[in-house]
């Protein structure tokens, strides 16, 4: 889990920018993968299409017994691949939205907490130029 230093207005920006610029890259990564395989199934569909042509030409049942056990083969790789990756894909996805919500949340305790500061440093301050009118008028007694 992510951890981010705090600086005066919240957290620090830049390494926030920096977890959502890795989490886009490693979903980016993700989606490439999908990508390739896709056309890895797409070059196994035209091989197991050549394969087959030739069945037709050569009468080689062997051959094409092949083709279909290595194109059953691939598409159950294909699809567990897919699985994986769309589950990590959407695993990514939750984390970052559970870790922007804690940011939220901190946030906006950090927001309240200044706020509650702001009005006791009112207060001192207020108490402070009470005491400093005080002092001013018992030196015009005098």
């Amino acid at each position: 889990m992510e951890r981010f230093s705090s600086s005066f207005k919240g957290y620090n920006i830049n390494e926030v920018n920096k977890f959502v610029d890795e989490m886009t890259n490693e979903y980016s990564s993700i989606i490439n993968k999908l990508k390739a395989k896709d056309v890895e199934i797409e070059r196994l569909k035209n091989e197991n299409a050549d394969l087959q042509r030739k069945l037709n030409n050569n009468n080689l049942g062997s051959i094409y017994s092949s083709g279909t056990e290595i194109t059953g083969l691939a598409r159950n790789e294909a699809k567990s691949i897919i699985e994986d990756a769309k589950k990590n894909a959407s695993r990514i996805v939750n984390d970052a939205l559970l870790e922007a919500e804690k940011i939220e949340f901190k946030t906006e305790n950090m927001k309240r907490n200044m706020t509650v500061f702001k009005r006791r440093m009112r207060t001192i301050v207020k108490s402070q130029l009470e005491t400093i009118e005080d002092i001013e008028e018992l030196k015009l007694d005098e």
